[in-house]
């Protein structure tokens, strides 16, 4: 390999002053020349409306939504099967998840057990539903693929059209392919943000009259465990882990992972299909590796949310394709991380897209009980909160 020394030699000075010499040249009695060729004037910038994605578009969401849920109690959830109106009515089913009580985190004698994932807390969690699968591409692709030009957080440019949902901020334009040639029919969604998948309940809410969004860390892990309390849903035996989830074992080929379409393994006892493997799922808490143990010096937490205040590091579950067994358990936490986005070539780097994050997606849920418009509205942007490193 060629040494290039640290201080440039004398011929680069000695370039500099060439590189000046026209302009040196161009001069009279010390002064610069007119230039006789002026550079056009540069047009101005574009005027930025204000975005109209805003605490009263959730007002107005919010109205939509109280008009449309009509559940008020447990005892009348039941599972249904949704549309996603501009995605050409793509279909996506949801199962109730009962409220109750349960122990979060691993205790000190579970195999692979890492120190993040104790003490154990007590957690009480509020009755929602669960998507039944991830969130795939037939569903996400019209979000994300819109004619509509945008500026880099995802505000539309002129004006939004006639619908709630039109207002909404989305993913700018990808600059690759963003299904990475994995799949895109019934192949769960791949490489985008927190961000990205919240805007994208919001958008979803819009259209539908049902307040999505994605889970905390204690609704993703106690909808995981199905009201059981060992390393998975039908026990400690690893063995069984293939009839039921897609991980490196099981996905990679000639030493690369792929994802594959959802539904295709067994579901957990509440009718959850991938909950371990295939991608690992975006929740909305921040992620700190003592959590645990602040909670647990309390009493019975009840609906918990450690909430965001930076960018990094926030909490994915689950595990995926491109992970092995032992991280598919449902006390595993793993952290996001700016390498997340180490390949995306913009400054500042994209809100939406992870290009280094083939293994991260998303599911969604939908409380019985909504918040008001406020907390709808922070929650639908606590994927923007904080700056990428």
């Amino acid at each position: 390999m060629p040494h290039f020394p640290v201080t440039p030699p004398p011929r680069r000075k000695l370039a500099c002053v060439w590189l000046l010499l026209p302009w040196m040249l161009n001069t009279e009695n010390g002064r610069a020349a007119p230039d006789n060729n002026p550079a056009p004037p540069q047009p101005k910038p574009e005027a930025r409306r204000p975005s109209p994605d805003n605490l009263e578009l959730v007002r107005k969401i919010r109205e939509f939504i109280v008009k449309t849920s009509v559940e008020t109690g447990a005892a009348q959830m039941k599972a249904y099967t949704g549309t996603v109106p501009r995605s050409h009515d793509a279909p996506f089913q949801m199962v109730p998840i009962p409220g109750g009580e349960f122990l979060m985190g691993s205790p000190a004698t579970e195999k692979n057990r890492q120190p993040d994932e104790g003490p154990q807390v007590k957690v009480r969690i509020e009755p929602f539903w669960m998507g039944a699968c991830e969130v795939t591409w037939d569903q996400f692709m019209p979000f994300m693929l819109t004619p509509q030009p945008r500026w880099k957080d995802g505000t539309i440019k002129g004006e939004p059209g006639g619908t709630i949902a039109d207002a909404v901020s989305g993913p700018t334009s990808p600059y690759t392919d963003m299904t990475f040639g994995m799949g895109e029919k019934g192949f769960p969604v791949i490489s985008v943000t927190e961000h990205s998948a919240l805007k994208y309940c919001q958008w979803l809410s819009a259209q539908t009259g049902h307040y999505y969004r994605l889970p905390t860390e204690a609704e993703w892990e106690y909808a995981a465990r199905a009201g059981t309390t060992t390393t998975w849903f039908w026990g400690d035996d690893q063995a069984k882990l293939n009839d039921y989830a897609w991980t490196w074992e099981n996905s990679a080929v000639e030493n690369v992972a792929t994802t594959h379409p959802v539904g295709k393994k067994k579901p957990n006892p509440w009718g959850l299909y991938d909950i371990f493997g295939n991608v690992t799922e975006w929740t909305l808490d921040q992620y700190a590796p003592d959590w645990y143990a602040k909670a647990a010096a309390g009493e019975l937490r009840t609906n918990p949310l450690h909430k965001p205040v930076l960018r990094y590091p926030r909490v994915v579950r689950g595990g995926s394709a491109d992970d092995e067994e032992k991280w598919c358990r449902s006390a595993s936490r793993r952290r996001s991380r700016a390498e997340w986005k180490i390949q995306d070539p913009q400054i500042p780097k994209s809100l939406w897209y992870l290009t280094s994050a083939q293994f991260v997606g998303f599911r969604i849920v939908r409380p019985l009980q909504f918040p008001a418009a406020e907390e709808m509205d922070e929650l639908w942007n606590l994927g923007a909160r904080g700056e990428d490193k």
